[in-house]
Order: C-alpha cells, then structure tokens, then sequence
C-alpha cells in the first residue's frame, strides 16, 4: 500500500505531470529542456524530477555535467507502469500540455545550435 501511496503522491502535483507528459513525447530531456518547456527554475524542475524519480516514473543518466531523463521503461514496481500508460493518453487537449509542448520544441532548436 504504501508504494501505491508514493505513486499518487508524485501524481498529485500538476508540475510532476506535465513534465510526465513531456518525457513521454521524448526519448531524453536535460533539465535545461525541461526549464524551458515548462517555464519553471532549475530547483522546481529538480525537485519534482526527483520525486518522479522516486516513485519509479522516470530515469536519469549522467553526461558529463548533463542530466538526462526519460521514462522509466521497466517495471520498477506493481502500479508505475499501467498509471504510466494511462497519464500518457490523459490531459492532451489541456492548453497548459499544448503551451509545455511548443516550449519544447523552441527549447530543442536552442539546445541544438
């Protein structure tokens, strides 16, 4: 009970699943990415990036100085990977899921250059 707990307390935030919903759409972001996509502070995206991570939503590897996440794609306990199926189908006509993902793509060009 109390892993099913964590995951919906990682889920009751509306910053945790917005950068859920991006990194859906993605292989890997950098923190940066998720900044711009969201338009949020350094600490706030860490912050919520870890407890995702805790809950067994999402990865992280290490590049150097970089930080990249995605999707955790294996089955880190009974309920991530089912309420991760459905998160992905929900809130895609929201305006804020729009706005994160032309911010994104902005944020990609500019990471490219």
């Amino acid at each position: 009970m109390r892993q099913l707990i964590k995951v919906f307390k990682a889920l009751s935030d509306e910053t945790r699943l917005r950068i859920l919903k991006i990194l859906q759409e993605r292989d890997e972001l950098c923190v940066c990415e998720i900044m711009q996509a969201l338009n949020i502070s350094q600490t706030r995206a860490s912050r919520n990036l870890g407890i995702l991570k805790d809950a067994g939503f999402i990865t992280d590897r290490r590049k150097g100085l970089w930080v990249f996440y995605c999707v955790n794609k294996e089955k880190t306990n009974e309920y991530h990977t089912a309420i991760n199926k459905l998160a992905k189908n929900w809130l895609n006509d929201k305006e804020i899921i729009r706005e994160d993902r032309k911010r994104l793509k902005r944020a990609v060009k500019l990471s490219a250059k």
